[in-house]
């Protein structure tokens, strides 16, 4: 497997070098490391391949500059295996992907590749959402794939949780919901999908991830 020596310059007005994790300053940050490439990316079939570019991009310091620069790629497989070693971080971890919250729950509704799909919003299911982010679109969209027959099961589930955690921010809305979800024929749906319901139905949801929230 090809080495990559990376040297980065980050210039800065004092033409220092110091620590860069906050943003504001200049380092050089020289080390070796896998080359994570497109081609790698495609070519990840197994559950230990996605694992090992996980902690790659772990150790590189760069999960969010990685998830970023890959999961919006053209080629479905190379988003889909980005994203798919993203799964793999921590709770703490996936806390660096918090400010792509939005770009997320975009990528979730404009992909037209299910994996991507599904794994986009299970990351978007583990980052903190506040009442700030609540996005009418997103909770339609939520809305309607939770109830879509035709959508597949693991989106289902997670499309009904997020629901549910949007929802708790105005009665109103968790009212919507519940109507909603009362309304579906479970006849029509997969055990996992019932088990979700259930929950709801019965009060037993957990809330999601808030600021106050500890990993």
């Amino acid at each position: 497997m090809s080495v990559l020596i990376r040297v980065t310059l980050i210039a800065t007005r004092r033409g220092c070098p110091c620590d860069d994790r906050d943003g504001n300053g200049a380092a050089w940050n020289i080390l070796t490391e896998n080359m994570i490439t497109r081609e790698r990316l495609k070519g990840a079939y197994s559950e230990g391949e996605a694992l090992a570019i996980y902690n790659e991009a772990r150790a590189d310091g760069s999960l969010r500059e990685f998830c970023q620069r890959f999961m919006y790629d053209e080629d479905y497989q190379v988003a889909r295996n980005a994203l798919w070693a993203m799964t793999k971080a921590t709770d703490l971890e996936i806390e660096n992907l918090q400010p792509l919250l939005h770009e997320l729950i975009g990528l979730s509704m404009s992909t037209g590749n299910t994996s991507v799909r599904r794994l986009s919003l299970n990351i978007v299911m583990r980052l903190r959402m506040e009442e700030d982010d609540l996005r009418t679109d997103f909770l339609d969209f939520c809305l309607d794939h939770m109830a879509d027959v035709q959508e597949l099961p693991g989106i289902q589930s997670i499309c009904m949780k997020l629901a549910y955690n949007m929802s708790m921010f105005y009665p109103e809305l968790m009212g919507e919901l519940m109507r909603t979800v009362e309304a579906m024929d479970m006849d029509y749906y997969s055990p996992a999908v019932r088990s979700v319901r259930r929950r709801i139905m019965s009060g037993r949801m957990g809330r999601g991830k808030r600021r106050r929230d500890t990993a």
